[in-house]
Formats: structure tokens, sequence, C-alpha cells
């Protein structure tokens, strides 16, 4: 058949019967999964300097195994010396295997490697069964070289489900491996 994530399997044999039991869904197709790993980073410094931007999508391309995308403002703001069309920051959308491959990264490794980390605060949900979890340093990912980072940025990390409740969400995601503080 083909690989298959490690994480996929495991929702597949254990954690949909698992949310199907606990919230009493009459069929599987009712049980919320993770559709989309959406991740975003402000890049306002590429206003000045244009090797920031370059660097941050070679690094955000890295991280993700996908090509990042440059963002451009919508509007001009001549407070921050900004014109419409500039670039401003970048995206990546992960979805399929690379999300999973992406997910497991994060909760085994990246995750881990913050400075002082003791969970994930459970309270980021947006009342629609998503959550965004915002990251300070690139470098807790152990694919980028510290010796060639110019500079430190973070980055938002939105795990998009199919849950109607931030319950349900909660849920899935814990069984996914994301470490919610008690």
């Amino acid at each position: 058949m083909g690989y298959v994530p490690r994480l996929k399997e495991k929702y597949k044999s254990e954690i949909v019967s698992k949310l199907k039991e606990e919230f009493k869904y009459s069929s599987v197709m009712q049980v919320p999964k993770l559709e989309k790993i959406a991740i975003n980073q402000g890049a306002g410094e590429a206003i000045s300097d244009k090797k920031f931007l370059e660097s941050s999508l070679e690094e955000m391309s890295i991280i993700t195994g996908q090509k990042a995308v440059p963002t451009k403002a919508r509007k001009s703001i001549s407070n921050f010396k900004l014109r419409e069309g500039m670039n401003i920051g970048l995206r990546v959308t992960l979805r399929g295997i690379k999300m999973y491959e992406f997910l497991d990264r994060l909760t085994s490794v990246s995750l881990p490697r913050v400075r002082d980390f003791r969970g994930i605060n459970p309270k980021s949900f947006d009342g629609r069964g998503n959550y965004t979890l915002g990251i300070k340093e690139q470098i807790v990912f152990p694919e980028i070289n510290i010796d060639k980072v110019s500079k430190m940025h973070g980055m938002d990390i939105t795990f998009v489900t199919s849950a109607d409740t931030d319950k349900e969400a909660k849920a899935l995601l814990t069984e996914l491996g994301l470490p919610f503080k008690k």
C-alpha cells in the first residue's frame, strides 16, 4: 500500500474508538479529525532587511518539509514604512502525510526542547475546535542549524480540526500527543 505515518495509524486504530465511546457518537464519521496545520510567521523586519525574508523562507521550508509562501501587505501604512504588496510574512499549510509527520516531530522532539517547558496552554482554543500555539524561537526544531541563524523569530502553529466544540478538539489533540498543562 505505501507509507502510513505513525500518528495516522494511531488515530485510525485507537483514537477513533476512544473518542466515539467518550462523546457517544452514533457513527465513526462524527469523530473529529485533524484537517490541517497552518504555520504563520510575521516577518516585519523584511521591510528593511530583504535577506531576513529569504532566510526565514528557507528555515520554514526546512522545518515543515514543504515550500513556504510569502504573504503580502493588503494596505499601505506610512508609519510602518509599509507599502501595499510588500512581503511581510510567510505561511505554510500542511495536510495529509506531511501534517502527521510534522505533528509527530513537534510533540516528540521540538516541544521538549523548549526552555522551562511545562506543557502548552489549554486556553488557546477559538471556540470552533481550532487550537493555536505560539513558539518564540525557531531553534527548538532540530532541523535548524544554530550556527546559520541570524535572528531569532517565532511562529504561530494552528491546528484546524473538524470538531464542533473546544472540548472535543482538546480530547482529540491530547490523544494525538499534544502535552497540555493540567
